[in-house]
């Protein structure tokens, strides 16, 4: 990955809908090049996919919380089982495994409270292995979908 690959990678990030002439004018190629090195970008994975950045509010998700999850057990099964179910509750935007204490940071959003609530009781505290779950509400975002650095 060179400095024009980088340039191509921060102009996308800052907008997905560029079309490769436009992408190809702001990093100062011919637009052929341009579109190998996008594709090529595409293929080794680099740029791993195109989507719509949408605000939660605005399609009803005002209810914002950071759940931390302590496993009862760990073995591979364990962590396995409990991986998949938590990638089938659409409600989890983003899910991290961590080293030391907990073991997972979730984000959640929800409509409100009372649906949080549904959540964590019916979905989140049944998830196989889980010894605890705390959570924490989202006050504000300060920095949120930054791109990354270049």
């Amino acid at each position: 990955m060179d400095d024009v690959d980088r340039k191509i990678l921060a102009e996308l990030q800052q907008d997905g809908r560029l079309t490769v002439t436009e992408l190809a004018g702001r990093v100062r190629l011919s637009v052929s090049p341009c579109h190998r090195r996008l594709r090529e970008l595409e293929r080794s994975g680099a740029i791993s996919g195109y989507r719509a950045v949408v605000d939660p509010g605005a399609v009803g998700l005002t209810f914002e919380a950071l759940v931390f999850v302590s496993m009862r057990q760990e073995d591979r099964d364990t962590v396995a089982g409990f991986e998949r179910a938590l990638a089938d509750i659409p409600h989890v935007l983003d899910a991290q495994r961590l080293f030391g204490e907990p073991d997972y940071l979730l984000r959640v959003a929800t409509a409100d409270l009372a649906a949080f609530q549904r959540l964590y009781d019916e979905r989140l505290a049944t998830l196989p292995g889980v010894q605890r779950l705390t959570s924490t509400l989202v006050m504000k975002h300060v920095v949120r979908d930054r791109p990354l650095p270049a």
